[in-house]
């Protein structure tokens, strides 16, 4: 008799777990599961301004109980890359503390002098003067890095410009593409396996948008949940070239089987 899967979890935050700063229902019931049960999870997210730490308190207001080592940004995946291609590296960097710090806890320099890279991130005060100074430094030679090529973020009062706007601004007067580390790269993906200590063939990634989380956990070799909770309906998903394993209403369908989610 065939032994059943023991899964681990990799869930997006926006849109699966939290709207902002409201708990989607059946969220903190299911990670209390998870907790309960010993089930291994990460939360995963594209935004890069926010440390761990940051968004456990999040995250705590809202009701959901996520421990700090079980965060992990496309900052955290950025200062992983990074760290692997050019250790002791420098950087000049746009974006918050959430990459600041991530960049310096691998050893990284800070500098607009001759840096190794550009690394633009997520904020919410993008500059001229540190667009420019970024372009420049791209032209003179620096690698370019982004952590995630989302075009537009959510705010109380609309969409906001996010780092694949930008990005796409400085590739525009330098002729030079960045690399983007965040999802849909399945670099994403595998860099959060080895932080869980998890292999691709016993986890399973839940997520809103077809185009990023289900696409990233596809290709890492992943099985893969759509909650329509977030940005992708029935209509949208169906439109894709690629399906997810699962399609469910919201991560309140797992409660009482999320041992065996399949």
């Amino acid at each position: 008799m065939t032994e059943p899967v023991t899964w681990n979890y990799l869930m997006d935050m926006d849109g699966v777990l939290v709207h902002e700063e409201h708990l989607i229902p059946g969220a903190d019931d299911l990670v209390k599961e998870l907790r309960d049960k010993d089930i291994p999870f990460m939360v995963l997210t594209n935004n890069s301004i926010y440390t761990p730490r940051d968004l456990r308190a999040r995250l705590h207001r809202t009701g959901l109980d996520v421990p700090e080592e079980a965060i992990w940004t496309s900052a955290l995946a950025t200062a992983k890359f990074l760290d692997s291609q050019r250790p002791n590296g420098s950087a000049y960097v746009i974006g918050e503390a959430g990459l600041t710090t991530a960049l310096h806890s691998i050893g990284y320099v800070l500098t607009d002098r001759d840096p190794d890279y550009v690394v633009l991130g997520e904020t919410r005060t993008y500059s001229f003067e540190a667009i420019t100074k970024a372009i420049r430094l791209v032209q003179a030679g620096a690698r370019f890095i982004a952590t995630n090529p989302d075009e537009t973020g959510p705010s109380r009062e609309g969409v906001l410009p996010a780092t694949g706007s930008v990005a796409a601004l400085i590739e525009r007067a330098t002729g030079r593409a960045p690399y983007f580390v965040g999802k849909p790269n399945p670099l994403m993906m595998r860099s959060a396996l080895r932080a869980l200590g998890a292999h691709s063939e016993n986890t399973l990634m839940i997520g809103d948008r077809m185009d990023t989380d289900v696409r990233s956990g596809l290709e890492a070799g992943l099985a893969t949940i759509l909650v329509l909770s977030g940005i992708s309906t029935v209509e949208t998903a169906d439109r894709f070239p690629y399906r997810p394993t699962r399609t469910i209403t919201s991560v309140a369908d797992l409660l009482g089987t999320a041992d065996q989610p399949f």
